[in-house]
């Protein structure tokens, strides 16, 4: 087994095995500190060595009046809460299409998981390119408001 720190033959029989005084290697102020204490002092060399970037701001953070929350739904939801929307006056019929409002859902994008079976003209400031596909296939129409 190969040993991590040399092994001190020397000195075992005396009483502090080379280290000075009794009272020297006492406590943690002959270590320099606890922890990370003197990262920045005494211990410099292992903060250069080990963690380059403890020091100073790095990266950027985006103001947060430019970051917009998306709330998506899909287009498997609205295909299968068609009929209920409609109960409820959420939905309105057009001939044999159903036309859904999905701002008034409280949604803002239009996403293509799952299946559309049923003709919907869906009303949304957003689409991903295939719900619009799947919207379209199954006969309904993708309105961008």
């Amino acid at each position: 087994m190969i040993r991590q720190k040399r092994k001190i033959t020397k000195q075992r029989g005396t009483r502090t095995n080379g280290g000075g005084v009794v009272k020297n290697r006492r406590g943690y102020g002959n270590k320099g500190g606890r922890g990370n204490a003197g990262a920045g002092k005494q211990h410099w060399t292992r903060t250069v060595l080990t963690n380059k970037n403890y020091f100073g701001k790095h990266g950027f953070k985006r103001p947060q009046k430019m970051i917009k929350k998306v709330n998506p739904v899909n287009v498997s939801y609205l295909s299968d809460q068609a009929e209920n929307l409609l109960n409820d006056g959420l939905a309105t019929k057009d001939g044999d299409s159903i036309v859904i409002d999905v701002t008034e859902l409280g949604y803002d994008k239009v996403l293509a998981k799952g299946s559309v079976d049923k003709k919907l003209v869906v009303k949304s400031p957003k689409f991903s390119a295939s719900a619009i596909t799947k919207i379209e296939e199954a006969g309904g129409e993708a309105v961008e408001l």
